[in-house]
């Protein structure tokens, strides 16, 4: 098992600093109404030397997938090729009421969007014909997107946010890696089970991909004093939006915390 750090903006490089001189694997920058990731990681990648880097998770409504890419690509030449680009879908109301991205089709949508953002990678010229994304729109004759960094890897890995059941088989069949949220031991199983069943539609096992269970986590003598350093994180992200439609919210019940969920409204 290896180790990652939760990077937020404040404090983000003397956290980072730390990790990779306590041989931490990686730090990652999560993505809400605090910071935004690319800021973050932009600044660590100038003040660290060999711990990796990823966004955990960049937006998905936030960005064209031209501009993940493009930002992926950057920062992974920044960093010496230490970058892995975290995609997510955020929730319904985030979606529609901060980014005014309608949240129609979600797995079909990310399919496509991962599909974009790969090929622009690969730095040849793209055009694309979907149901979701077009390069250039229909009836258009722009220029295809085309990539010119300098200086970054053209394969660098491409990890993906989930929590559902058919969220997790996709990850699997088209992302490097998963990035868990609230995901305590005895359900990390469970979830490598969907995954691998999505890797099966490739026949691919799960070599090479990256199983990244997240858990907010305190330590201290006095339990209750440690779980309330972790209040305000399950709270924010919890309350955002509607209860009936909130990711977070549908992975408490899940795990048995419906009690906990109708106290938030």
């Amino acid at each position: 098992m290896k180790l990652a750090a939760n990077l937020v903006a404040r404090d983000a490089v003397v956290l980072a600093v730390t990790a990779e001189q306590l041989g931490y694997e990686m730090g990652l920058v999560p993505e809400g109404y605090r910071n935004d990731a690319p800021s973050v990681l932009g600044l660590v990648a100038g003040r660290t030397r060999r711990i990796g880097l990823a966004s955990g998770v960049m937006q998905i409504p936030a960005r064209a997938p031209a501009t993940a890419a493009l930002t992926a690509a950057t920062l992974d030449a920044l960093s010496g090729g230490r970058f892995r680009l975290g995609l997510g879908l955020s929730n319904p109301d985030v979606s529609e009421g901060w980014y005014g991205v309608p949240f129609d089709s979600p797995l079909a949508r990310t399919r496509e969007y991962v599909e974009i953002v790969r090929a622009a990678l690969n730095s040849g010229p793209v055009t694309y014909r979907g149901k979701h994304f077009s390069l250039p729109p229909a009836g258009r004759g722009g220029a295809p997107l085309h990539l010119y960094t300098e200086d970054y890897r053209r394969n660098l890995p491409v990890y993906l946010g989930a929590g559902g059941p058919r969220n997790l088989r996709l990850a699997g069949e088209i992302a490097d890696g998963w990035i868990g949220v609230f995901t305590p031991p005895e359900t990390v199983s469970e979830a490598v089970d969907q995954i691998l069943a999505g890797r099966r539609t490739r026949r691919l096992g799960l070599a090479g991909f990256e199983v990244i269970p997240c858990l907010p986590t305190a330590i201290g003598r006095d339990v209750r004093a440690a779980a309330d350093q972790l209040r305000g994180q399950y709270v924010y992200l919890m309350g955002i939006g509607d209860p009936e439609t909130n990711f977070h919210c549908a992975l408490a019940r899940r795990m048995g915390f419906e009690g906990v969920v109708e106290g938030l409204r």
